[in-house]
């Protein structure tokens, strides 16, 4: 007779069986493909408390067990200023999935709401800055974000209506400001929805959002509010109705630019016309 499982063997066999076409091989396929682990590597996994991160998580900690490649794994959270209740919440999830993490403070929502202009922004490069920092003193040579499919897709489409450029997120990228540190972003194949359906077959029940700014858009009636990303989601899932593929096709696409056919174009900081090679 076969041993019970216990509830922590269920949920990694989850991701590697029932989830294994969606989570698990995408996961695997992004780290080969884009060469984001190295030998040596010491890698702080930053879990925010939400389903992304948690997940990822999950699936470096499956991988170091699993690879022939050797890495040490380190399981930071910053809290920026969450309330006692989400900050408890993220605790007692990491207990549950059996993630010894490393916990530091900072002030960025004090910070950050007091900002009259680009909170958002601001956030995101305080966030950066800090992991960054807390990372290379606990010895780290690279991050990892859970960023994922549906992130890279958003933000190449956000980038484009409101930014007036096309540019999307990479999923390697050497630092500018940390000499000698990297990020990478492990779920860059794995679509939000596959992640949803493996937090309600495992009946997990993750940080949501616990930023003030973005807790206003379910006051919303549209739940949208200003948020341009929301406005994004809501955009593709009304393409999805006609193009179930739409999504794919974004995201293949930023895997196949025919740069010749582009006017105009950046690279390493410097803007460049398609007339200075024209001619060549």
């Amino acid at each position: 007779m076969s041993r019970e499982l216990t509830y922590l063997q269920q949920l990694e066999r989850s991701v590697t069986k029932k989830y294994r076409r969606d989570i698990w091989n995408k996961f695997i396929s992004a780290l080969q493909d884009y060469r984001l682990i190295d030998a040596g590597d010491r890698i702080a996994v930053c879990i925010s408390g939400g389903k992304d991160s948690m997940l990822l998580a999950v699936l470096m900690r499956l991988l170091q067990q699993y690879s022939n490649i050797p890495f040490e794994l380190v399981y930071l959270v910053m809290d920026p200023g969450y309330s006692p209740e989400n900050r408890r919440l993220i605790e007692e999830n990491a207990a549950r999935l059996c993630l010894p993490i490393d916990v530091f403070d900072t002030d960025i929502f004090g910070i950050v709401d007091r900002a009259e202009k680009y909170p958002c922004y601001l956030c995101a490069r305080m966030r950066r800055g800090h992991l960054y920092r807390a990372a290379m003193d606990r010895g780290c040579n690279k991050i990892a974000l859970g960023h994922h499919m549906s992130d890279v897709i958003e933000t190449t489409v956000m980038s484009m209506f409101y930014g007036s450029q096309l540019q999307c997120m990479a999923p390697r990228l050497r630092s500018s400001h940390f000499e000698g540190m990297e990020l990478i972003r492990p779920l860059y194949r794995v679509h939000e929805d596959s992640i949803f359906a493996w937090q309600r077959y495992n009946g997990l029940q993750f940080l949501r959002c616990a930023c003030r700014a973005t807790e206003n858009i379910a006051l919303c009636p549209d739940g949208v509010g200003d948020s341009k990303r929301a406005e994004v989601k809501a955009l593709l899932r009304e393409l999805r109705r006609s193009n179930p593929n739409i999504e794919k096709s974004i995201f293949h696409s930023i895997h196949d630019v025919h740069l010749d056919t582009f006017p105009g174009y950046r690279t390493h900081g410097e803007k460049y016309s398609f007339l200075d090679r024209y001619d060549d």
